[in-house]
């Protein structure tokens, strides 16, 4: 199904962009938010916030409660969820969050019109160990006539399963954005680089989406994402194709070795304009899709950081990674975003006030 809508999403205005999802028989439900998120990088970009309703800072499983609403009173546009511990049957995911409420939390979300978005760090299907385990060769184990894949396949029949179970109040299924295997331009995951060739990790990204789609998934909004690079042709190295992508994307954190900020800003301003140029050229949108500065210390992060990194480049999201820890136990505190009292609240409100930052309530309701 293809769809022709005006794009003004690059720094180049475009008009009549040919802007189409790779799932051919996509649910009306998702081409509606495929074509509201082109529309609204015309504004801004989404500010989204991985596990944001699950916990924050002080906090665990409070009906309604986000770090991010107490600050501005308002909740993300888009909220990150992952679903490692799906395949071996798990009550609960990687992070402990338990998937009958994360279930719980897409639905409520998707009825005030926010959006949500999965990743996957599932298990290393060859050896029983976490994602980290970049066991080489691994990868191959999966495919097609090897010796994981029927392992492998019954880990997507649960994904399968899990992604059709999320509906809406009129029995529809609520459309998300998947991105799996991700970071893919980094060694530190079973799939990651150095651990298959380039063909091998398209053969996978190929059979996923396929397998998926054969399973009577078609929710889904796929995402490209990888860590860092240097170059379009490093970027795009295992890209799969233009009809297995929908959004393309990096992840880029800022660290203690950069307390001012500048390679963080020098990194995300190279990634976006390779980003950039692809996806004007080949018709996908572009996101920031895992960002932050563990403990955030600089008090004016959001518009003097935050901001110069996306410049005037148009993603469509930028998603900060989670809040988790407590301050009065011997816990490492881990958390991105502000929450009431921290040093950089103040700036955030500042960012949240922004006509190019966009929220939940800057999401219209809109139904074509």
């Amino acid at each position: 199904m293809v769809l022709t809508i005006s794009s003004c999403r690059s720094q180049n205005t475009k008009t009549d962009t040919n802007l189409s999802l790779s799932d051919k028989k996509s649910t009306p439900e998702t081409i509606l938010l495929y074509k509201k998120l082109n529309r609204l990088t015309q504004k801004g970009f989404l500010f989204g916030h991985q596990d944001d309703l699950a916990y924050g800072v002080n906090w665990k499983y409070e009906a309604g409660r986000s770090d991010i609403k107490d600050v501005v009173g308002d909740y993300p546009g888009v909220y990150g969820w992952d679903i490692a511990g799906l395949e071996n049957g798990l009550p609960n995911n990687i992070d402990g969050v338990p998937f009958d409420k994360m279930k719980q939390y897409i639905e409520d979300a998707n009825a005030r019109g926010g959006i949500s978005t999965i990743s996957w760090h599932f298990d290393n299907p060859a050896t029983g160990k976490n994602a980290w385990d970049n066991t080489p060769n691994s990868l191959k184990t999966v495919l097609p006539g090897a010796e994981n894949h029927a392992k492998f396949t019954s880990w997507l029949d649960k994904a399968a399963a899990f992604f059709l179970s999320l509906q809406d109040k009129n029995g529809k299924n609520i459309p998300v954005l998947f991105r799996p295997y991700h970071e893919l331009t980094g060694g530190w995951f079973w799939w990651g680089k150095g651990n298959c060739t380039p063909e091998e990790f398209k053969t996978l990204w190929k059979f996923t989406f396929d397998y998926l789609q054969k399973k009577g998934v078609h929710n889904l909004i796929y995402v490209y994402n990888t860590s860092s690079f240097k170059t379009e042709e490093e970027f795009l190295t295992n890209y799969p194709g233009d009809d297995y992508a929908d959004i393309i994307s990096f992840d880029s954190y800022q660290n203690n070795n950069d307390k001012e900020g500048t390679r963080f800003i020098e990194e995300v301003q190279s990634q976006f304009k390779i980003i950039d140029k692809i996806g004007t050229r080949q018709h996908k949108l572009i996101a920031l899709a895992e960002a932050g500065y563990e403990a955030i210390p600089d008090p004016k992060w959001w518009t003097g950081t935050l901001l110069k990194a996306v410049g005037d480049y148009k993603p469509s999201y930028v998603l900060l990674w989670r809040n988790h820890g407590w301050q009065d136990k011997e816990q490492k505190m881990h958390y991105y975003a502000p929450y009431k009292g921290q040093v950089s609240e103040k700036d955030f409100v500042d960012f949240y006030n922004l006509d190019n930052t966009l929220f939940e309530k800057d999401i219209p309701k809109t139904k074509k």
